[in-house]
């Protein structure tokens, strides 16, 4: 079955969300939480590749049919889990960087959005 709009909805915002996460991840030096040699530089350099990642998974998505679509969907929420459970992480350890609301927001944002992605995925109908 191919997905829905709303399927393809649910994959657009958490994709933007996750991004604007990066673009947040940035301002809060995460190379330095993550002990990435070569600072900013280098935490560009790997953001390339994934943001490469989250753009293709976007038109797969998009066309919405085939075992690609659906891979690529799934793809979302699991970026999205492992994003929140390393920031969990983080603050669990003391660590005060992401503290400020919109950046926490933007985490609770994920969490919610990869768990509808994941309950619109099962029941195959949009919400």
């Amino acid at each position: 079955m191919p997905l829905q709009p709303t399927h393809r909805a649910l994959f657009l915002a958490n994709a933007t969300v996750l991004v604007t996460h990066q673009i947040d991840a940035a301002y809060w030096h995460e190379w330095e939480l993550f002990h990435i040699p070569g600072g900013n530089q280098v935490n560009l350099l790997l953001n390339l590749p994934i943001i490469a990642l989250v753009l293709y998974a976007q038109a797969q998505v998009a066309r919405g049919e085939g075992p690609a679509a659906l891979a690529f969907y799934k793809l979302m929420p699991c970026l999205g889990a492992l994003t929140v459970a390393i920031h969990g992480l983080f603050f669990a350890l003391g660590h005060e960087a992401f503290a400020q609301p919109v950046s926490l927001g933007l985490l609770a944002c994920t969490a919610v959005l990869s768990c509808l992605q994941l309950t619109a995925l099962r029941a195959r109908q949009p919400l």
